[in-house]
């Protein structure tokens, strides 16, 4: 059985692969007492039924992996084909492939609508919704606990008051009007600003190894209203046109999407989604405690502190591009655990590739719920991530006594 399969065995509660060739019992079997003989041969059938368990795993976590692709292409199309304006995509494409060109005013209007509005809107969902999930299924690595968030936590916040700040001393307006300066500026200091949320909560809620629910809750609740306090300045010198525009993107919206928006999150997405694969190791080895990770020969506060950069760069980019889109990180690694269990090395992939699914599918439902008009996507996430979070929360209660 591989390492990561036998870590995933004891973080189960179940019984993984012994030291030793279960072999070896059945050349001398006959100069050994009975005794001995069975416990070889109980040995092996650990070891076999261990191997098993680790394959069907492997295969049902491809198979989710498959599944999950599946769906992010049915979102991305549903995406680039539903909004208020209907395109005719055939003849847009007949008319680019023939070498026509785009003369006829009606087909210029649905290029334009398509690679300038519902492309680059599309790509910006993906990357929102990877990176907001992946936060998520790390920080609940980290943490030990599925109550964990970026956004109800203040890491979002954290971010959300780097960008106002940024955005707001440059001059260039508030978020969905920034300033062309201010476009890659935004997920650097949002990064910046998530980190030292981040490192905040963390030592907030952790002492020796261990980490208080309570303590990581009501911390998190406290550091998320301190620094929208900050907000809040914002918003108070704030004039009418940039306040309506503040407030929307608070909300979470991905209608100022642009290809350069896009370009500037990607490489913190990116960078944040290929980390968290090398860690999946890591974060399986902590499920059993620092301790125990530590004696698995896990550089335990490495692997803290690369999370640590990981959540800061998934979630501040993706707030810089979105604003404050909520239970992300919670409705999607929660839904993946209980189809195949807390493996990451299946948790991180699927995390991220059905983070970007759903928040396509509530962006489609934004731009026709009330059309002409758009729904921020924060209102349909809170519609949908409210529930989890209290179901998660009724569950977990027992534990949450300070």
């Amino acid at each position: 059985m591989s390492e990561a399969g036998a870590v995933m065995d004891r973080a189960d509660g179940r019984s993984g692969d012994d030291p030793g060739d279960g072999r070896a019992g059945e050349t001398d079997a006959m100069d050994r007492p009975a005794g001995e003989r069975l416990a070889g041969n109980s040995r092996a059938g650990n070891r076999r039924a261990g191997n098993r368990r680790a394959g069907d795993r492997r295969t049902q976590g491809l198979v989710f992996l498959a599944v999950a692709g599946i769906l992010l292409l049915a979102a991305v199309a549903l995406s680039i084909a539903i909004g208020p304006a209907k395109l005719d995509f055939t003849a847009v494409a007949s008319a680019v492939l023939d070498g026509h060109g785009l003369d006829d005013p009606a087909l210029r209007r649905d290029w334009l609508i398509l690679f300038d509005i519902r492309l680059p809107r599309t790509i910006m969902g993906i990357l929102v919704g990877s990176g907001l999930a992946l936060a998520g299924a790390l920080m609940q690595g980290l943490f030990r606990n599925p109550l964990a968030d970026p956004t109800l936590l203040g890491v979002s916040t954290g971010a959300g008051l780097a960008a106002v700040s940024v955005i707001y001393v440059a001059g260039g307006g508030f978020v969905l009007s920034p300033l062309a300066s201010t476009t890659f500026a935004l997920p650097v200091a949002a990064f910046g600003g998530s980190l030292v949320a981040t490192v905040l909560l963390y030592a907030l809620a952790t002492r020796d190894g261990r980490t208080s629910v309570a303590t990581m809750l009501l911390g998190g609740i406290a550091l998320s209203a301190f620094l929208a306090s900050g907000i809040g300045v914002f918003v108070f010198v704030s004039d009418d046109n940039q306040l309506r525009d503040f407030n929307f993107w608070m909300l979470g919206s991905l209608g100022g999407a642009t290809w350069e928006k896009a370009g500037a999150a990607a490489p913190f997405v990116l960078g944040a989604t290929l980390g968290a694969l090398f860690l999946s190791r890591g974060l399986n080895a902590l499920l059993l405690g620092e301790a125990e990770a530590f004696h698995m020969g896990i550089p335990v506060q490495s692997v803290k502190t690369a999370i640590v950069v990981a959540v800061s760069a998934a979630a501040g980019a993706s707030v810089a591009a979105a604003g404050s889109i909520g239970f992300v990180g919670i409705v999607v690694p929660h839904l993946i655990r209980i189809l195949i269990g807390p493996d990451h090395r299946f948790l991180v992939p699927l995390s991220a590739i059905l983070g970007g699914a759903l928040i396509l599918a509530a962006d489609v439902v934004s731009r026709v719920a009330v059309a002409p008009a758009e729904l921020p996507i924060g209102i349909v996430m809170a519609f949908i991530g409210a529930p989890v979070f209290l179901a998660i929360l009724l569950k977990r209660r027992d534990h949450l006594a300070i």
